[in-house]
């Protein structure tokens, strides 16, 4: 059982959705990987997210680029947290996929993230937020790596300041 189900509009979308995933192995939390299409493949979407809703996922992360419907088809499907990546193309520079991600009616919301990378890496924290709501562990460990975050800009800081010292 996966609490978290990460769902990519294509393949070509894994090197810009690979950050989530490693934060997500760092924390431990569980999660599964796929590529389903909100258009080429909706009856497979649909099934992905019965499947996983009824595995026990508690989140679903869904990664595309273009008119990035598949964050909204999964919303239709499920009361449970989605949490959109728009990746950018060639056309718009992905400003289409984050406007068609932001984008959703009343009642069937998406948590809008930034795109490519930064947007997969915040889509895992924030979905470790959400599943540290019932977790104190996770919290902690959230709470950990929001400090060695610290401890590295502070680290940043003395170099720079060192560098210049004097000047």
């Amino acid at each position: 059982m996966a609490d978290v189900a990460i769902l990519m509009g294509s393949a070509s979308d894994e090197e810009k959705v690979a950050p989530c995933m490693e934060i997500l192995q760092r924390l431990g939390i569980s999660f599964s990987v796929t590529v389903s299409s909100a258009h080429r493949t909706a009856e497979r979407t649909a099934a992905i997210v019965r499947e996983q809703e009824a595995a026990g996922c508690k989140v679903f992360l869904c990664a595309a680029g273009m008119a990035a419907h598949l964050a909204g088809a999964v919303a239709a499907r499920t009361t449970k947290p989605v949490l959109g990546i728009p990746i950018s193309g060639q056309a718009l520079a992905g400003l289409d996929a984050l406007l068609s991600t932001v984008q959703m009616p009343p009642g069937f919301p998406v948590a809008t993230l930034a795109l490519d990378k930064a947007g997969a890496r915040n889509a895992a924290w924030l979905a470790a937020e959400i599943l540290a709501l019932h977790d104190d562990a996770l919290s902690e460990k959230i709470c950990q790596a929001r400090r060695a975050m610290q401890d590295d800009v502070e680290e940043q800081a003395k170099k720079i300041s060192a560098k210049y010292a004097g000047q």
